[in-house]
């Protein structure tokens, strides 16, 4: 279906009024051919679905409903449009994130404000059935000294803040308050099960993570202290602390807050999101996948760079404070974003997915 709006079809999160966005609700952009982008319309209005994520085989969505603490899931109508697939259900506080079980059985949602982790069932046509709650996170810090929330300044609380569904099966998810990993087995009838945990150093704020398919290891990148993290599975299964490197080339500025991290297509480089400073960064993936290098940093073409989307050679970036989707057309054989290609105004972007 995509390609009869002249292009590849990427719907855009935002964040909307209520969560004092510009956003009118889940957008559409056609990608084309030259790496340009272009406004469709909205495709569905809805309250600030800052975070998406695609159905792997059908043409459904779900959305992460920030401020209103729910999540949906919406199916594809005409030619980009969106239609709710059954009602919102209820999720907990500032819902950041939501990943797709890869045989579309589940998704899961975590939860910003209250450290939350959620599992929703999926029925064959991609809509919700049901809810579970997983068991709540617990501070490997407790006790320790600047026990301190670095979001507020107050205690230490549990920040859940994305899920990653591993090649093994296994569910993966960053703790942003706790400094915290843990990895959970799914159970059909009890959701989700803890299976072990690693713990991060304290302060550096997991963020989002990206699994490298040929050793499985995973990369997290720490929003605080501005890192990614290498983490390896042992013989037993357990993931270990491998390595410990920077997220840029150049180093971290006052201010900066690391957003999002992606592979690109062929996993020789990944990219990392700087809000502050407002830069991609090119890590080359190295050591078989078990270390990453910087390589370069480049301006991301506007402020706040809250998530992008590397693409058949494009890199799409969405940032939330200036209002637009910035294009770059990559380099080949060193990875590293050239000239901006395109500019595209849009309120508040949050996430870019391809369309199914």
């Amino acid at each position: 279906m995509a390609e009869n709006i002249d292009g590849t079809l990427i719907w855009a999160g935002a964040y909307t009024a209520d969560s004092d966005g510009n956003g009118t609700g889940i957008g559409a952009v056609a990608a084309r051919e030259d790496g340009s982008i272009a406004w469709l319309g909205t495709a569905v209005e809805a309250p600030s679905p800052s975070f998406l994520a695609v159905h792997p085989t059908l043409p459904v969505v779900y959305a992460v409903a920030e401020a209103a603490q729910t999540v949906r899931a919406y199916r594809r109508t005409g030619l980009f449009g969106l239609e709710p697939l059954g009602e919102a259900w209820p999720a907990g506080a500032a819902a950041c994130h939501v990943a797709v079980d890869p045989s579309a059985r589940f998704i899961v949602v975590n939860c910003w404000g209250d450290g939350n982790v959620l599992l929703y069932g999926l029925d064959d046509d991609g809509g919700i059935t049901s809810r579970f709650a997983a068991p709540p996170a617990k501070d490997p810090h407790a006790g320790v000294d600047g026990g301190i929330d670095i979001a507020t300044g107050g205690p230490r609380v549990s920040r859940a803040h994305a899920s990653l569904m591993l090649e093994d099966g296994r569910i993966m998810t960053t703790d942003l308050g706790f400094d915290l990993v843990r990895v959970w087995n799914y159970f059909p009838d009890t959701g989700l099960l803890p299976d072990h945990q690693v713990a991060l150093p304290m302060g550096s704020g997991p963020r989002h993570l990206v699994q490298h398919p040929s050793v499985d290891a995973v990369f997290v990148l720490t929003e605080y202290s501005i890192e990614v993290v290498v983490l390896l599975p042992g013989a037993d299964g357990r993931f270990v602390l491998h390595r410990l490197g920077p997220a840029t080339a150049g180093g971290a500025a006052d201010g900066d807050t690391a957003a999002e991290i992606a592979l690109s297509p062929d996993n020789r480089f990944v990219y990392t999101g700087i809000r502050g400073s407002n830069r991609i960064s090119v890590l080359a993936v190295e050591g078989s996948g078990t270390r990453l290098r910087p390589v370069a940093d480049v301006p991301s073409g506007g402020d706040r760079p809250r998530h992008h989307l590397v693409r058949d050679g494009w890199l799409h970036v969405a940032h939330e404070r200036s209002n637009q989707v910035t294009t770059f057309a990559l380099d080949p054989s060193t990875g590293i974003p050239g000239d901006v290609l395109n500019q595209l105004n849009l309120g508040s972007p949050t996430a870019l997915v391809v369309a199914p």
